[in-house]
């Protein structure tokens, strides 16, 4: 069955990428092979030049993968999805297709952490130079325009602080000033927010988060707007080697059926325990997407169809308060990483972060006593009397 795009997200969830296969399988078959034949030496050679449809080689393709790539790319609304290995594969395949030496980058200062370092440690060795700015301030990223700026880099919102893009400003920009806009929609995952929509180039997923839901895999999505965009992509992903495989592929497909329906709950828990911490005599300040007080609340409400599952909150007791906190929790897992079904709570500047300087991290709000909460789907008065329990100790 192909889904239409006029189907919702709801019924894409469930039926976007598969196709009937030659067992009329409801559910699309492993492709478990590292290579494909072809009928003859005439179909090989046509199937390299791209004159007929086929697989050659799973690196470079694979029925399996690809129903996962067409799944999300349809959530999208994009033109076409590339899977590879993890979310910094996808990052780094992006970095690698569109800069070159001279180049000149603008970054979110609040992003994942490795993006941070790959930014820094590895591609300001080949000469790409990155500014990193507030997102949130549209005159920060205008002023960091340089003559040789081909990206916008911004992950909205971010990690951990939940600072929030203008998308459709960010991509006025950059259109001014001829770069592309690339996304990081992981937080938000295509049911909450659709980038394309206003305006972005390339979306990145890491699929190890809310897509897959299930904590058991490690995978990242490209997902191109055009088929320009997609043949170069493809071509550096292929020669980079970070491509997905055919069993984590089908996993991750399995999880995206009930995508829809966890992000519902994911959002309607983490809800109702932002407003039990935003009122709690021991936490400083709470960051959610859906509170009043998060100062882009209403752009939240034009960008996004609800705010997510993900808290940041800041203890008023700092670092150690936080550490009993993470030593407090029964139910909720200490653990980086998020969008799972189960509750993460985690500390960034000892975990995600830490490969930040303190400078740096202070720079973009991550404090010493800023806790980060994936809020699972667990019975929500039970998270909340765990997290009541821990916050007595401190």
């Amino acid at each position: 069955m192909e889904t239409s795009k006029n189907y919702s997200d709801e019924t894409k969830s469930v039926h976007a990428g598969i196709k009937d296969n030659e067992n009329l399988a409801v559910i699309p078959p492993i492709y478990q092979t590292s290579t494909f034949k072809f009928k003859n030496a005439e179909h090989g050679a046509a199937v390299f030049k791209g004159e007929e449809p086929g697989y050659i080689y799973t690196r470079m393709g694979n029925p399996t993968v690809e129903a996962l790539e067409d799944a999300v790319a349809s959530l999208e609304n994009g033109h076409k999805g590339l899977a590879c290995s993890s979310g910094m594969a996808a990052i780094n395949t992006v970095f690698s297709a569109y800069l070159n030496s001279g180049d000149h980058i603008i970054c979110s200062e609040t992003v994942y952490g490795p993006t941070t370092a790959l930014l820094n440690d590895v591609y300001s060795g080949f000469g790409i130079e990155t500014t990193f700015v507030d997102i949130a301030s549209l005159e920060d990223i205008n002023s960091a325009v340089k003559p040789n700026t081909k990206m916008i880099y911004i992950e909205t919102p971010g990690n951990p602080t939940l600072v929030v893009a203008d998308l459709a400003a960010c991509s006025e920009i950059a259109r001014k000033i001829g770069a592309i806009l690339v996304v990081d929609n992981t937080f938000m995952s295509p049911i909450l927010q659709k980038p394309f929509k206003f305006g972005a180039d390339i979306i990145i997923h890491s699929m190890t988060k809310f897509l897959n839901g299930h904590a058991d895999v490690v995978a990242g999505m490209i997902i191109a707007k055009s088929e320009e965009d997609y043949k170069l992509l493809r071509k550096t992903l292929n020669l980079v080697g970070g491509f997905l495989a055919p069993m984590e592929a089908f996993l991750v497909h399995r999880g995206i059926k009930t995508l829809s329906v966890r992000m519902e709950i994911h959002c309607r828990n983490a809800m109702k325990i932002a407003e039990y911490l935003e009122n709690h005599q021991k936490v400083k300040k709470t960051i959610y997407l859906g509170l009043k007080s998060h100062p882009q609340h209403e752009l939240c409400k034009k960008q996004m169809k609800y705010f997510g599952g993900m808290i940041s909150f800041e203890l008023k007791g700092g670092i150690e308060s936080g550490k009993k906190l993470m030593n407090g929790v029964k139910l909720c897992q200490l653990a980086v990483s998020l969008g799972g079904v189960e509750s993460l709570i985690q500390h960034p500047a000892s975990m995600t972060h830490a490969i930040m300087s303190k400078e740096d991290r202070l720079k973009a709000q991550i404090t010493d006593g800023l806790v980060r909460i994936s809020v699972g789907i667990e019975n929500v008065d039970e998270i909340i009397a765990d997290i009541d329990q821990a916050l007595k100790m401190i």
